[in-house]
């Protein structure tokens, strides 16, 4: 499922490119979930990172695409923005805010499919995924392949990186379904491991990342099955 955010303020172009995009779905064999905006602050104003890619107007009435790009780029520098507009004078500007591409008004079905080919291509080459984690202030996005492990400490959760430890507000099994990947295992009510980055497991406990993880007795079989089965699978 690609997650599609498209910002347009003219209720008539907003509609013509909601067809072009169920168009695309039929033709490509592609699943979009698209969620629509009529102005740049609306989609600045709760950003999460939740979108893989950005159809984004010019010319709005309250925020302009190239200021509300500039925003979402503070929290978000994967999300793949594509420009489409009226206004060529401002095409240059788009390479500041890493704009895949623009398309001019009026845009015919060709060139917006062209556009989206691109976009697909660039996600597909990327292939990460993320999470939004909730923090003090605000919201932290996470490749969760840079996770190694998250653990619950004091009612509260960390998500321990390489270079950092975020601490979140939250339940390890809201951990658990936000991740949503096998590549993660639960190996007790206190910890949830990236088996990537399991290094081995000696007697009740995991080494990951120069940390000793305790295992729960109960748990200790799963681990293992589910390490052999994780192994099996990245070395085929």
């Amino acid at each position: 499922m690609i997650r599609i955010a498209l910002v347009e303020d003219d209720e008539t172009y907003r509609g013509e490119y909601l067809e072009y995009l169920r168009r695309y779905e039929l033709e490509s064999g592609q699943h979009f979930h698209i969620t629509t905006f009529t102005d740049g602050d609306e989609i600045t104003a709760s950003y999460r990172g939740e979108f893989d890619m950005i159809l984004m107007d010019i010319a709005m009435r309250f925020m302009d695409g190239m200021t509300a790009a500039e925003q979402i780029r503070l929290v978000d520098d994967e999300v793949v923005i594509i420009f489409i507009t009226n206004m060529p004078q401002y095409v240059m500007k788009g390479y500041a805010v890493d704009a895949l591409d623009y398309v001019l008004k009026p845009v015919n079905y060709f060139a917006f499919s062209q556009r989206i080919d691109r976009a697909l291509s660039r996600m597909s080459n990327r292939r990460r995924r993320y999470i939004s984690v909730p923090v003090k202030g605000g919201i932290k996005k996470l490749d969760i392949a840079h996770i190694l492990y998250v653990e619950v400490r004091d009612h509260d959760l960390l998500y321990h990186t390489a270079t950092e430890s975020i601490l979140s507000r939250g339940t390890l099994a809201e951990a658990e379904e936000r991740i949503g990947s096998p590549q993660f295992f639960r190996c007790s009510k206190c910890y949830l491991v990236n088996l990537e980055y399991v290094d081995g497991v000696q007697g009740g406990d995991i080494l990951l990342a120069g940390d000793c993880i305790a295992v729960s007795r109960a748990k200790k079989k799963d681990l293992l099955d589910a390490l052999n089965n994780y192994i099996n699978e990245v070395s085929k």
